[in-house]
């Protein structure tokens, strides 16, 4: 299993991504975290990914899960070409509906199983694959899924990461530094283990290596 989970966009250790991935590998970006934004607003975060991890050498382009969801499309074919999945940062609630009704949730626990790509991205990204996104409601409004598809949000993540992934503690000049110390906090005084990364930081599973740089 291949991961590199960023605190926020590509972070202080890129040269590990394109070690893991490989000079020229192609890149999924999945930005449905961000579907709750203005279509503009959602189509400049794309790019700036794209611009983001072309300037790495990597080679990215978009395959947007609402394209996937209640049959339309073949998603495991549309992410089969690609070396890397990369999710970027947004709202976690609006990210895991994507990812389950289009069964993009499924396609990854095999992906991983298999080692048939690295899971990449930052944020809302790697919050994802912990058991649980209980705590986070406190930074993202699980009310979002709600409000843009009349279901109730999941709660449930994918269970790769044995705790939660509080990202952007510490890291002054962030918008949300304040509420996520605040979720690292509250986690801490329940004694529930998770990792916690400044802005810059990024945790790294290669095999049997787990490593926060």
């Amino acid at each position: 299993m291949r991961l590199y989970l960023s605190s926020f966009r590509t972070g202080d250790h890129p040269e590990e991504l394109v070690r893991m991935s490989g000079a020229g590998a192609r890149v999924a970006v999945i930005a449905n975290s961000c579907d709750g934004a203005p279509p503009d607003v959602r189509a400049d975060a794309v790019a700036g990914e794209l611009d983001r991890l072309g300037a790495l050498g990597l080679h990215p382009e978009e395959v947007d899960l609402r394209d996937f969801v209640d049959g339309r499309g073949t998603l495991a074919a549309a992410i089969a070409p690609f070396d890397v999945l990369w999710l970027r940062g947004g709202n976690v609630f609006t990210l895991r509906h994507a990812m389950r009704v289009s069964g993009f949730d499924d396609l990854v626990l095999a992906g991983l199983r298999a080692d048939g790509f690295v899971y990449a991205g930052y944020s809302a990204g790697p919050c994802v694959l912990a058991p649980s996104l209980r705590g986070l409601e406190a930074c993202d409004s699980a009310d979002e899924v709600t409000d843009l598809h009349g279901v109730e949000p999941v709660f449930d993540g994918l269970g790769v990461l044995d705790r939660p992934f509080v990202p952007h503690v510490q890291s002054p000049g962030h918008p949300e530094t304040e509420l996520l110390d605040a979720v690292s906090a509250r986690y801490r005084a329940e004694h529930v283990e998770h990792w916690r990364l400044r802005d810059g930081q990024v945790l790294v599973v290669d095999g049997d290596r787990t490593e926060l740089l």
